[in-house]
């Protein structure tokens, strides 16, 4: 396992040289574009659309060191669906949020084109962006999550684009995604707040798809879904310091759990690798750590470490699942995403109902490589120390079809990892 080892000392590299916008010495090549220089109104009910445009279009036209575009603190801006869009001719390019964005109220009111009416505010094409709060981007999703609807447009968006940090904002209440990454590289999040009602469909907090190098910590997540999602097309993710719940955890990976996975749906051959997720405490979450890949499908979920992780009233707090297939019309398939190289290191805390630690793979494809070490999950109200409550029968653990091996304290015992039948 020494690639674990190479690979957490490559992210805490790059991760300790990373910085978010100086608020020190002024930048004489620097210039501010101020929303309300160009029109905006900031009452919440005004379109303050255009002004955002014709400001942006400022400051990415602006020629420097450091160009930034300012929304005002005490005020709340209404946006229909907006891209805001490069490349950019400053260095750095500083999206300053101290007010409120908030969308139309109910989808009716949303006027979007062809090219803006799958997400609410996109950025893409830039290279060194930064988006700076402390303010809040509202979504105005329970309209949608009421509408008998199979996909609802997502918040906020970031392709296509390269060194972007997002910093100090509160995002709530998208359709859907809360934000999305997608087809961009070297992106660094910290200390968001990104909350949905628990009811919400498909709000996953911070959706990864087709990205390398993400870095994303010291943030509070609690949503209807994932709390971060990794899809497909996704290399070397750095996930630490979350606070995920309730919701569905990490996967997909999903975390909202934190999750990797829907890999592989209609037979497709989907990849996830090198990624880590440390130091995350998962809260009344539906999951914990959860890889989860569509029966029938092909490609590679591989390089994975779970480590140092929190468990409270966690109802699956480990799952793989290589089965997934959520209606009714699924068949059974011998194809499958491959699986390997997966470790779980010091994960403690409490569940609901068994069983704790699901391993579910595939005989064609066995998941192989399967590590686990220090973990000890116990039912919720033994943890409690209550002596009589309704017991499940249900094992504590399921393993099928895997490869691997256990060192130190594993609670609950897994027989395909012991150690001593290998």
């Amino acid at each position: 396992m020494d690639f674990f080892m190479l690979l957490t000392y490559l992210f805490s590299l790059f991760h300790n040289n990373q910085t978010g916008p100086s608020h020190s010495s002024p930048d004489v090549n620097s210039k501010i574009f101020n929303v309300f220089d160009y029109g905006a109104i900031g009452n919440g009910y005004a379109d303050d659309t255009k002004a955002f445009m014709d400001a942006w279009e400022d400051t990415c036209n602006c020629i420097g060191s450091k160009s930034t575009m300012e929304i005002p603190q005490g005020r709340t801006f209404l946006l229909q669906p907006v891209g805001f869009h490069g490349p950019c001719k400053s260095k750095k390019i500083v999206f300053s949020i101290s007010g409120n964005l908030t969308a139309p109220y109910a989808p009716y009111q949303w006027k979007c084109n062809e090219d803006y009416c799958h997400q609410w505010i996109e950025f893409a094409h830039i290279n060194g962006l930064y988006i700076d709060g402390p303010g809040t981007i509202d979504g105005q999703g329970p309209k949608w999550w009421s509408l008998n609807c199979k996909k609802y447009e997502q918040g906020m968006v970031i392709s296509h684009s390269s060194n972007v940090h997002i910093s100090n904002i509160v995002v709530k209440d998208s359709p859907n995604f809360q934000m999305s990454l997608e087809d961009s590289k070297w992106i660094f999040v910290k200390q968001l707040t990104i909350t949905a009602d628990g009811d919400s469909p498909n709000t996953d907090g911070i959706h990864i798809q087709r990205c390398l190098n993400v870095f994303v910590h010291n943030s509070n997540i609690h949503t209807g879904d994932d709390c971060i999602s990794i899809g497909d097309g996704s290399k070397y993710v750095n996930i630490s310091g979350i606070s995920c719940g309730p919701g569905h955890g990490i996967s997909k990976f999903y975390i909202a759990q934190t999750s990797i996975g829907s890999l592989g749906r209609n037979g497709s051959k989907e990849t996830v690798e090198n990624v880590i997720v440390r130091d995350c405490i998962f809260r009344k979450t539906d999951n914990g750590v959860r890889i989860k890949t569509w029966q029938g499908g092909r490609g590679l979920v591989r390089n994975i470490l779970f480590e140092r992780i929190k468990l409270h009233g966690v109802t699956r707090p480990i799952i793989i699942d290589q089965f997934y297939c959520p209606h009714s019309q699924c068949n059974n398939h011998t194809d499958a995403v491959e699986i390997k190289n997966i470790m779980y290191k010091h994960i403690h805390g409490t569940a609901v109902k068994k069983p704790f630690v699901e391993l579910l793979c595939s005989k064609s494809v066995p998941c192989r490589d399967i590590y686990m070490n220090d973990i000890d999950i116990l039912d919720q109200e033994e943890g409690k120390g209550k002596k009589y409550h309704k017991r499940s029968s249900h094992p504590p653990a399921e393993c099928i079809n895997v490869r691997g091996e256990s060192n130190g304290a594993i609670k609950p015992k897994l027989a395909c990892l012991d150690s001593e039948r290998h």
